[in-house]
């Protein structure tokens, strides 16, 4: 080459790069690929998770926004290096809650998304690292995760052959097992999703096409798969994920396995998760001389409730046996007394203490009292947080719920996420009296968190002058029925100045279209039949007060006898479903019992 004949600067660097990277071995990596073809995208986002990057609750990122734990995080060290311990209730490492920030540093178009991690736990719903909102037909955003056996990636485009909106899940071969190292890469260029797991392709799909679906609100999440209405924390391991805004080749994916290799060798490893609370304590049955606490932990540990009539708390109430839901009576108090009280639990040397509360026994026989009756909380922790907070303002001496504590029984975690979070500043301080609803679907979660008189599914209580009888309208109770036998035993036996009875189905009810649509016909049975075949027992023993959630709307009838409003000291009933629920709407033309029909709702 003569001195005349010269490269350009971006050649020259090119070749540059070229003889650097082939010296050591690296001529396919980032930087020269990113020169030649693309072999390997670029990186939007980096997080190592490790003693160097986590400063107290804040992991910094490499590139990108600093993650922010929710959690008491450990540090776990192997043969190769750290990772850090995800696991509890609220085990996620939060990037932003705003999906505007997001997007600045998120693909729009194609993307790849690497992961090493370990799944301690299965579970249907793992989310590793996303941006989603999966809400009935609407779906939006991508997320990296997996089921209850393999790892999954799942995206949503504006050009999906299912029609805009739904999300396409892909599903790994590779059953993961607990404890152990994997490699874990997604990729979408455009028109096909592909799964990577240790460097091989294990799925692919052309159903998504055309740039990524964003929703127009949702967090970018580390260890959760989480939305509006859905939050699933991973168990296991995270040592590193990123975030690249072009689609990886398939030798790309290969050689990023290949430098981390030894990883998948180790041994599996199931480390202990930091001993914390899953569920703060909450209040059960209280009566003049006792009360119960219960309260959970993300692993099993001794219980313990420190408690008196001061905020030294100097009586103590202790059981040694190991469990996750703590569940301690306190007896021998003082009727009408306020107590203040705490709890602990110990796992080895890790322990964890609550703060300080307040509680108060049962009032006696001739002292007036006040309680709270909220229903239907079910899957709106915004709705039932307000109302628990509103209530708890009033200071009631207790909570009755007529049902529908959550959206699904079987969901544990709509009863850590959704109820206990956003109910405790009531229920931690005064205790719960519930029903079953039908939403709890007589699920083992339910009798797990109460603890209440044998059989639990129908009990009574008394508090002051006043006999509670409650009952699982879910399940049988005509004439010939466990419940109704005893109903009409007890209600019989009761001497109370007052009689309350509570299920979750109405008798009586004026909304638009659970017991016929009264938009389009005229004919509804207006309200639960099955329910109502309790009334006449009401009617013979003289109950001042029926309360019944399912209808989401707040609603108080005359006095019934007979089926017909009348003016005597016949029962009245009262729904109080607006602790949640979608809102319901009554119907066009009030039936002749009702006083009062109003749809509640809190935004």
């Amino acid at each position: 080459m003569t001195k005349t004949q010269t490269n350009s600067p971006q050649a020259e660097f090119s070749h540059i790069m070229l003889r650097y990277l082939t010296l050591f071995g690296l001529g396919s990596l980032i930087l020269c690929s990113s020169l030649h073809g693309h072999e390997g995208p670029d990186p939007l986002a980096h997080w190592e998770f490790n003693s160097k990057t986590l400063q107290t609750q804040t992991v910094e990122a490499r590139l990108g926004l600093d993650g922010h734990l929710k959690f008491r995080p450990r540090i776990v060290p192997d043969q190769l290096g750290e990772s850090i311990l995800f696991g509890g209730a609220f085990a996620e490492c939060l990037i932003t809650p705003d999906i505007e920030v997001a997007r600045k540093i998120l693909p729009q178009e194609s993307f790849t998304v690497s992961a090493w991690v370990t799944v301690d736990s299965p579970q249907r719903w793992g989310g590793l690292v996303g941006c989603i909102q999966d809400n009935g037909n609407i779906e939006s955003g991508w997320v990296l995760g997996y089921n209850q056996e393999t790892f999954t990636f799942a995206v949503t485009s504006h050009g999906a052959d299912d029609g805009d909106g739904l999300m396409t899940y892909l599903a790994a071969k590779t059953p993961y097992e607990a404890g152990k190292f994997y490699h874990v890469v997604g990729v979408y260029d455009g028109q096909e999703m592909q799964i990577f797991v240790n460097g091989e392709l294990e799925a692919n799909s052309a159903a998504q096409h055309g740039d990524i679906l964003y929703p127009q609100s949702a967090s970018l999440v580390i260890g959760a798969y989480r939305d509006d209405d859905e939050y699933y924390p991973h168990h296991g391991r995270i040592r590193e994920i990123s975030i690249y805004d072009l689609a990886a080749k398939a030798t790309w994916v290969k050689q990023q396995f290949a430098q981390n290799e030894p990883l998948v060798r180790l041994p599996a490893e199931l480390p202990a998760v930091p001993l914390e609370f899953v569920v703060r304590p909450y209040l059960q049955y209280a009566t003049q001389n006792s009360m119960t606490v219960m309260w959970q932990t993300t692993a099993a540990a001794s219980s313990r409730v420190d408690y008196g009539e001061t905020a030294e708390c100097l009586q103590s109430s202790a059981q040694d046996a190991n469990v996750t839901i703590h569940e301690m009576p306190l007896r021998n108090l003082e009727t009408d007394t306020q107590y203040f009280y705490r709890v602990a639990s110990q796992n080895g040397d890790d322990t964890v203490t609550s703060e300080v509360r307040t509680f108060q026994t049962a009032v006696s026989q001739d002292t007036p009292f006040a309680f709270a009756v909220i229903s239907d909380t079910q899957g709106n922790p915004t709705v039932s947080g307000k109302l628990a907070q509103l209530a708890w303002e009033q200071r009631p001496h207790f909570l009755l719920h007529p049902g529908d504590l959550v959206s699904t029984g079987t969901n544990n975690q709509h009863w850590i996420q959704h109820f206990f979070a956003s109910m405790e500043p009531l229920i931690s301080r005064v205790a719960m009296f519930p029903v079953l609803g039908n939403h709890e679907q007589n699920a083992r979660n339910y009798y797990n968190y109460m603890s209440l008189p044998d059989p639990e599914y129908f009990y009574k209580f008394t508090y002051g002058n006043a006999d509670f009888f409650m009952i699982d309208t879910n399940q049988r109770v005509d004439l010939q029925s466990k419940q109704y036998q005893w109903l009409d035993e007890q209600l019989t036996a009761s001497k109370a100045t007052w009689k309350f009875v509570c299920h979750h189905h109405p008798p009586y009810s004026s909304d638009e279209n659970d017991y016929g649509d009264l938009w389009k016909t005229n004919r509804s049975s207006r309200g639960d039949v099955r329910a109502r075949v309790l009334v006449p027992l009401y009617e013979e023993h003289n109950v001042d007060v029926v309360w019944n959630g399912h209808i989401h709307s707040y609603e108080r009838t005359w006095p019934i006898r007979n089926n017909k409003a009348v003016t005597d000291t016949s029962p009245f009933y009262m729904i109080t479903g607006g602790g949640g629920g979608g809102w319901k709407l009554p119907v066009p033309s009030g039936p002749t019992f009702k006083i009062t029909c109003v749809g509640v709702t809190i935004m």
